[in-house]
């Protein structure tokens, strides 16, 4: 089992759920098999409690790290930011220069507030968009985090989620109170967005939703959610803690045809550091003065002189550029190498963020014996790749080479109905499903 496994064992009994992200939970990949914890990250390897070193071609840290683990640049800063004090009764001046170029590459919006995690900011910007307009429902799209104003779409419906974020996700611990305020429609869905807005127009505070996803937004519903918006007077929040900066420098929604009254980041900002950020028009952001909205380590030195190293560096590197051939070359191989042994794959997903499904009677088991398959070639895998600027042609090389070897022996499996035989172990466990 390894020690990740056997400190596994403790973490379930010392924390709920046994770690503190469900896409880090072993039994997401392989249960029972899965390395767990890391001893040391560079670059896209990952060495284990064992000593053992994988190519990470999976999650990259659930997205946070475009430039890779333990970027030196994105290091430095941080080191110097902590030798100089990270937090201290006055404030730092990275916060300014942190605002100035976030604004610099978006002209749209005049002012920024920060916080710490993805999450963190989804609940203040729905927060600003409740008091700029003084109404409760909040129109949405796609995934938005755990708070309470998301999984309140869970209190009308027991399923109001289903198939939207976590099959049978249960919002335990929401007030019921929040009934009917948070309210699900569905990416590219034109007719019901419309629907959407007149049953509930004079209540809603914002229309919510990532800039894309699986899919590309297409013309006809940019202009309805833009007209849903105008007509509505309420805030347009894009939610680019996914999708920024791994199409072009800033939100994807500068390249997509969106045109949001809020922008909200994370992960990608700061390469692995605790950051988040919430961009928006004066007259929305304006509203936090209205309200309570403060946070001691939203203020610390770290996050914001990580986030100004990192943007330095993709714009220096063009991030988006060397992403978007990582993500070429990882789905050429993909078909290339199904191709070859005759296996069927479904492939979807931003090019940067590119997601493997092998269709069939029980796609859990086939991408479990994938994920097995790969970990003893010395791979982290699972549906997903996040591409990431560490990830060179040689290991792309590499990557290809195992899927092929491991597409051929799914592939006489498949043939011979015997998939869950040659698990070593349960089936992975299912993970987030998505509006779009």
């Amino acid at each position: 089992m390894g020690r990740g496994q056997e400190l596994y064992k403790r973490a379930k009994e010392l924390i709920p759920g046994g770690t503190q992200l469900l896409s880090k939970r072993p039994e997401m990949f392989l249960p029972g098999q899965w390395p767990a914890y890391y001893r040391d990250a560079q670059g896209c390897e990952v060495e284990d409690l064992d000593g053992r070193t994988y190519l990470d071609f999976s999650l990259m840290g659930v997205g946070a790290c475009i430039l890779g683990y333990s970027d030196a640049d994105v290091n430095k800063a941080v080191i110097d930011a902590v030798r100089h004090g990270n937090m201290s009764t006055l404030n730092a001046p990275e916060e300014v220069e942190l605002a100035e170029m976030l604004i610099e590459m978006h002209p749209w919006a005049q002012m920024v507030r920060y916080t710490r995690t993805g999450g963190e900011s989804m609940a203040v910007a729905i927060r600003l968009a409740r008091a700029a307009t003084g109404k409760d429902v909040v129109l949405f799209c796609g995934y938005h985090g755990w708070s309470d104003w998301y999984l309140a779409a869970n209190l009308t419906e027991d399923d109001a989620l289903e198939g939207h974020l976590l099959p049978g996700l249960a919002a335990s611990g929401v007030p019921k109170t929040l009934a009917d305020t948070a309210i699900p429609f569905r990416f590219n869905d034109t007719g019901g967005l419309i629907d959407t807005t007149k049953r509930y127009k004079d209540r809603v505070a914002a229309i919510v939703m990532e800039p894309l996803r699986s899919q590309e937004p297409s013309p006809d519903f940019i202009d309805a959610v833009h007209q849903a918006r105008d007509r509505l007077g309420v805030p347009l929040v894009m939610d680019e803690i996914t999708a920024g900066f791994r199409l072009n420098l800033g939100g994807a929604h500068l390249s997509r045809g969106w045109k949001p009254d809020v922008a909200v980041f994370g992960k990608a900002i700061s390469n692995g550091h605790p950051m988040g950020a919430v961009i928006g028009t004066r007259a929305v952001m304006e509203a936090a003065q209205s309200s309570f909205i403060s946070s001691t380590y939203w203020t610390d030195r770290t996050g914001p002189a990580a986030s100004l190293a990192t943007i330095r560096k993709m714009q220096r590197v063009d991030a988006p550029a060397k992403l978007h051939t990582v993500g070429v070359a990882v789905r050429t191989g993909w078909a290339n190498a199904a191709t070859a042994c005759g296996l069927s794959i479904e492939v979807d997903g931003m090019i940067p963020l590119s997601s493997i499904r092998f269709p069939g009677t029980d796609p859990v088991a086939a991408k479990t014996y994938f994920n097995q398959e790969m970990l003893k070639r010395g791979f982290l895998t699972t549906g997903a790749v996040y591409a990431s600027v560490a990830h060179t042609p040689e290991c792309v090389e590499r990557y290809i080479d195992a899927c092929a070897d491991v597409f051929r022996s799914l592939k006489a499996h498949l043939d011979a109905d015997d998939v869950q035989a040659h698990l070593e172990g349960p089936k992975a466990h299912t993970g987030f499903a998505r509006l779009n």
